[in-house]
């Protein structure tokens, strides 16, 4: 697969989601598919939801059409994974579903679809022998995949934030993978850059339309698709899992900011629903809501950028940047923790954000 390739997967996805997010809009309105406003909804009309279905289409095609020489086994794999959670995320908008189907079912099935193809993590088995060893890698997976795809779902908040924090991610793993000669991930990474950017022309506020939990999650699996596939040369082990983590350092932060907040007063992270992410706690610091975004997008940048030159860091330098990172994010958390949020009472479980 050449660079040739590449840009015609982004192209494809690109014209693909943007051409097919107006008649999805319809769709979903002729249909009665309208996220409605609510308490804990930032949003004051109704707006149509499976814009997902853009995404997922045009990304699926930009593969099909593009992607040659690959293991095709792992394409399988990835496209059934995500297929899956797409399928469950579009029948939880439509109130067809249970919640915790997703989280507990959907999420755990998907990361075996991958692990079954051969995409894992590598991260116990490199000092950990034989079995026990590939066991720990294979539960490291799942957790990975779920942590991951779950975050991008709560992160689906505010107009274009989830879209566009995909869009930045899936440009550094591309950028990345070039770098690293990694022809499938580059691959897949500029056919979910455009699909997000394409999708994110409707979808940035004010919105026209919302991807719904089935484009969340499906975007989420893809990020956490190719972070397990991301292999920096240059970077020893296990410095070469700053890479991904620093990629996906803002949906990271969020999760985390989110479960630590709601823990603190006694609430379970993903059954709670409400207004106390990381871009309401900006939008309520005087930013709004545009601005919160924006300066996720930047974040998300920084952090993509930091990744870029782990590689061809000294071990002393790497661990030195992240640890300057942590402490840096847990200051973030404790101030975040003080800007202004609405707080939420404790409700029956439900896997929502």
């Amino acid at each position: 697969m050449s660079i040739r390739a590449d840009l015609i997967a982004f192209a494809v996805a690109l014209l693909a989601s943007l051409g097919l997010t107006i008649p999805v809009r319809h769709l979903a309105i002729r249909f009665g598919m309208v996220d409605h406003p609510g308490p804990r909804k930032v949003h004051l009309r109704p707006i149509p939801l499976l814009g997902g279905i853009a995404i997922y289409l045009a990304f699926a095609l930009a593969v099909l059409v593009t992607v040659r020489g690959a293991p095709e086994k792992q394409v399988a794999g990835i496209l059934s994974g995500a297929t899956l959670l797409a399928i469950i995320g579009f029948l939880d908008d439509g109130k067809l579903l249970h919640h915790q189907v997703k989280l507990f079912i959907g999420m755990p099935v998907a990361a075996l679809m991958l692990i079954a193809t051969g995409i894992h993590a590598q991260l116990f088995s490199q000092f950990v022998p034989g079995t026990t060893g590939v066991v720990l890698d294979d539960c490291f997976t799942v957790l990975w995949v779920v942590g991951i795809t779950a975050s991008f779902s709560i992160l689906d908040h505010m107009d274009g934030l989830c879209a566009g924090i995909a869009a930045v991610a899936a440009a550094f793993f591309t950028i990345s993978a070039s770098m690293n000669g990694q022809t499938l991930v580059r691959s897949l990474g500029a056919a979910a850059l455009g699909a997000s950017l394409g999708f994110l022309r409707w979808n940035f506020s004010p919105a026209k339309i919302f991807m719904g939990d089935g484009g969340a999650m499906f975007l989420g699996f893809l990020m956490a698709t190719l972070g397990l596939k991301i292999r920096p040369d240059g970077a020893p082990f296990p410095i070469t899992w700053l890479v991904p983590v620093l990629i996906l350092g803002v949906p990271i932060f969020d999760t985390t900011l989110v479960s630590i907040s709601r823990a603190r007063r006694g609430l379970l992270p993903f059954t709670s629903p409400g207004k106390d992410h990381t871009a309401h706690r900006l939008s309520n610091l005087g930013l709004g809501h545009r601005g919160a975004v924006l300066v996720m997008y930047c974040f998300a940048v920084l952090f993509g950028v930091a990744a870029l030159f782990i590689p061809g860091s000294s071990p002393a330098a790497a661990y030195s940047l992240a640890g300057l990172l942590i402490f840096g994010s847990l200051i973030a958390i404790f101030f975040m923790e003080g800007a202004p949020y609405e707080r939420q009472a404790k409700i029956p479980k439900t896997f929502s954000a």
